[in-house]
C-alpha cells in the first residue's frame, strides 16, 4: 500500500486541521480549566463568608471586653489542627482562633474594611498560601471593632482544578481524534471531485477523444474548461500533423516506384553498381516512408479505440505466407504454435502489420528458423516470435524501441522494424518485451490484459 507523501494535498488538509483542532482544543482546555479554577475560588469564597456570618452570629463581648464565640462553624475541619480551613477573632490583644490554627495565626489586615466582605489571596500559617474572606465589625454600637478573619488553603483550589484539567484533557484528546476524523472525511469528500477529475485525465491520456465531463463543482469547473480546451486544440494539431505525414508519405511512393523502375533498366543496361546503390537508397527510404505510415495508423488505432477482436492464428499464417515468398524468407522454416481460439484485442488489419514488421524483421536476421507462439488466460493473450540470429543485448534492445528515434539511432531496418510494433502495440493497450530466445536469438513477446480498456 502506497501512502501518501508530504507533498500530498490530502496530507496538507488533514495536517493542517488537525493541527487546528488541536490549538483550538488546547486553547479551550487551557480557558476552561482557567474558569473552572476562578468558579471553584468564588464557590469556596461564599463558603468562608458563609462560615465568617456565622461567627459573627455568635460573636460576644462581655462586661470586661472578653471575646467569645457562641456559635463557631460546624465544619469538623475547623477542630483539626492544619486542616487547612481557619477562622479567627481579633480585637486589640484579644484573639480567638480554630483549633485547626494551632500555634499559627492569620495574618494582620490592615486593608479590611466596616463596610463588607472583602477576599485576598496571601500567606498563611504552616507556610500556606490561603483565601482569606475578613471584615470589622462592631457588636455593639460605638463598641469594640473586631477583625473577622476565614481561610482556606489555595493548595485545596488547585488540586481539584488538576483534577478537572485532567479530565478534561482526556475528554479533550477524544474530541480531538473524534474532530480529525470528521475532517479527514469533509477532505475526502472535498477531494472526491479531483480524484473523479484524475480519472478522468487517465482516460483522456489513453484516449485523446475523450473529455473531462462537465459536472464538476464550479469551483475546478474552470480548470475543467481549461483542459477540455487544452485536448482540443492537442487533437486537431495531432490530426493535421498525422495527415500531412501520410501525404507526404504517400506522396513519396510514387517517385520511390519511379525510381526502383530506373535501378531496374540501369542494371539491365549493365550499370549494376549504380543499381544498386539506387536499390540501397530506394529501400531506406521506403523503409522510412513505411514507418511513417505505420505510425499515422498506430495514431488512428489510438484515437479510434477499436473494440473487435481477432483470431491469432489466421493473422499469423497468412504473415509467414507473404514473407516466405521474399528472398530471405523462402530460405527460412517457420514453425507455428499458435492456438486457434486465441483471440487477441486488435483489428485484423492493425495485427497483419503488427507482426508482418515483427516477422519480417526475424526472418530478415534468423539464420534458419523463426517461431511463432501463443497462449491465452484469464490474464490475457500472448504472442511470441523468436529466432536463432544474433540477437540483441539489453542496451541495443532499448535503443532500437525508441520511439520516433532516427533510422541510424534505431538501428537500421531492424531498430526501425521493432520501432514501429512497439508503436503498434501500445496504440492497441499492449506491451512489448524483448529478451534472448531459446533458439539462441531475439525473443519478442507482445502481452494484451484481458481488462484492456478496448474491452
Amino acid at each position: 500500500m502506497r501512502f501518501p507523501g508530504p507533498d500530498s494535498l490530502r496530507v496538507r488538509l488533514l495536517a493542517a486541521a488537525a493541527a487546528a483542532v488541536f490549538l483550538a482544543l488546547a486553547a479551550s482546555w487551557f480557558a476552561m480549566t482557567l474558569l473552572f479554577e476562578r468558579h471553584i475560588e468564588r464557590r469556596v469564597e461564599a463558603e468562608l463568608t458563609r462560615d465568617a456570618r456565622q461567627l459573627v452570629a455568635g460573636l460576644a463581648i462581655d462586661a470586661d471586653g472578653r471575646l467569645s464565640a457562641d456559635q463557631p462553624p460546624a465544619d469538623s475541619r475547623f477542630d483539626n489542627p492544619r486542616s487547612g480551613l481557619y477562622w479567627s477573632l481579633s480585637a486589640g490583644t484579644q484573639q480567638l482562633k480554630s483549633r485547626s490554627l494551632w500555634d499559627q495565626d492569620l495574618p494582620d489586615s490592615p486593608a479590611a474594611t466596616p463596610d463588607d466582605w472583602t477576599a485576598r489571596v496571601s500567606g498563611g500559617p504552616f507556610d500556606q498560601q490561603v483565601l482569606l474572606v475578613e471584615r470589622i465589625v462592631q457588636p455593639e454600637r460605638g463598641g469594640t471593632r473586631v477583625l473577622v478573619q476565614v481561610a482556606s488553603d489555595e493548595a485545596l483550589v488547585h488540586a481539584a482544578s488538576r483534577e478537572f484539567g485532567s479530565d478534561l484533557a482526556l475528554y479533550l484528546a477524544l474530541l480531538w481524534l473524534i474532530l480529525s476524523g470528521a475532517a479527514w472525511a469533509q477532505v475526502e469528500l472535498g477531494l472526491r471531485p479531483l480524484a473523479r477529475m484524475r480519472r478522468e485525465l487517465e482516460q483522456l491520456k489513453s484516449n485523446p477523444a475523450d473529455r473531462l465531463h462537465a459536472g464538476h463543482p464550479a469551483e475546478i469547473r474552470p480548470l475543467v474548461d481549461a483542459i477540455n480546451e487544452l485536448a482540443d486544440a492537442r487533437e486537431h494539431d495531432l490530426a493535421a500533423t498525422r495527415r500531412r505525414a501520410a501525404d507526404l508519405a504517400h506522396g513519396l511512393k510514387t517517385p520511390l516506384a519511379a525510381l526502383a523502375a530506373g535501378s531496374r533498366r540501369a542494371r539491365e543496361a549493365g550499370a549494376a553498381q549504380a543499381a544498386d546503390g539506387l536499390d540501397r537508397a530506394i529501400a531506406t527510404a521506403t523503409t522510412a516512408v513505411n514507418a511513417e505510415l505505420a505510425r499515422a495508423r498506430a495514431a488512428t488505432i489510438r484515437h479510434a479505440m477499436p473494440h473487435t477482436r481477432t483470431a491469432a492464428q489466421p493473422v499469423v499464417e497468412n504473415v509467414i505466407g507473404v514473407v516466405e515468398r521474399t528472398d530471405f524468407g523462402a530460405e527460412r522454416v517457420f514453425e507455428v504454435d499458435v492456438p486457434e481460439t486465441l483471440l487477441v484485442p486488435v483489428a485484423p488489419e492493425d495485427l497483419a502489420e503488427l507482426l508482418g514488421a515483427l516477422i519480417e524483421n526475424a526472418a530478415r536476421f534468423a539464420r534458419r528458423r523463426v517461431s511463432v507462439s501463443g497462449t491465452g488466460s484469464a490474464a490475457g493473450a500472448s504472442l511470441v516470435i523468436e529466432d536463432d540470429g544474433p540477437g540483441l543485448g539489453p542496451s541495443r534492445a532499448e535503443q532500437v524501441l525508441a520511439r520516433r528515434g532516427r533510422l541510424d539511432e534505431a538501428g537500421g531496418s531492424t531498430g526501425l522494424g521493432l520501432s514501429i510494433a512497439r508503436e503498434l502495440v501500445e496504440a492497441t493497450r499492449g506491451r512489448i518485451t524483448l529478451g534472448a530466445a531459446a533458439l539462441g536469438g531475439l525473443r519478442v513477446q507482445l502481452d494484451w490484459p484481458a481488462a484492456t480498456p478496448a474491452a
